[in-house]
Order: C-alpha cells, then sequence, then structure tokens
C-alpha cells in the first residue's frame, strides 16, 4: 500500500473540506488542482466510506461529515485505494500455486508482518494532524 495520486487528491479535497463549508465539485478540483472528473470519482469513495456527505442539485455539493481527529491515513487509503495490501497474495480470495503445492510460505509470513507494522503505522496518523499546517 503506498500513497497513489488517488489518494493524495483524496487528502486535498478533505484538506479543502475541513473548513466545514459547503462546496461545490468544481470548486475543490480548481481549489487543490484536481482534475474535475478525478474529483467527482474520488467524492463517490469518500462518500460510500462515510467521510463525506453530498448533496444534489441547484444547492448541490459536499461537505466533511469525518471526524479529522478520529479518521486516520489508513481510514482514507481503505476508501480510496482498489486492493490496499503490500503484495498481492495477501488480497481476499488470492489463489497462491505455491501454498497450494508446497503449504507454507515465508515470503508471504514475512510479507504479512511488514504488512501488519504498515498497516498500524498509518492508523497512527489522524487526518487532523496531517492536514493541519504545518
Amino acid at each position: 500500500m503506498i500513497i497513489t495520486r488517488e489518494t493524495d487528491y483524496a487528502l486535498r479535497i478533505l484538506r479543502a473540506l475541513a473548513d466545514e463549508e459547503q462546496h461545490t465539485v468544481g470548486e475543490l478540483a480548481r481549489q487543490e488542482l484536481i482534475p474535475q472528473q478525478f474529483a467527482y470519482k474520488i467524492l463517490k469513495k469518500l462518500t460510500k466510506a462515510g467521510l463525506v456527505q453530498t448533496f444534489r442539485g441547484v444547492d448541490g455539493g459536499c461537505r466533511l461529515t469525518a471526524d479529522l481527529a478520529e479518521t486516520t491515513l489508513y481510514d482514507v487509503m481503505t476508501a480510496v485505494e482498489e486492493g490496499g495490501s503490500l503484495s498481492a497474495c495477501m488480497e481476499p480470495g488470492y489463489q497462491c500455486d505455491w501454498q497450494a503445492a508446497h503449504g507454507s510460505c515465508s515470503i508471504h509470513c514475512r510479507l504479512a508482518e511488514v504488512q501488519q507494522r504498515l498497516d498500524e503505522e498509518l492508523k497512527a496518523h489522524s487526518l487532523q494532524k496531517i492536514l493541519s499546517p504545518a
């Protein structure tokens, strides 16, 4: 799991929404220098994760619903990323030919340890800390 462009854009959107005001997608895209189509896609994922609420119609837009002190970098990454594991072999439903033929895999075990430490580190950083001005 790395911070992709999509996660970067999601963080920018959340930064703009941190003022707790309602914003249009166009405003967010211009302010945070994000392609508008990408902003729509990311907002849909953030809404599905319960981090943002969207409103349709003439007075439409979006607003932050997440508590930034309680929401972590891990939460954002899992909301926007497709498969967030360090290795494909740790994804749910992955069929490993090696494990099927030989049983336990030392590489998988070591990577699982690294993944656990990485997840713990990502969960240790709140958005409030990450998004606040330095």
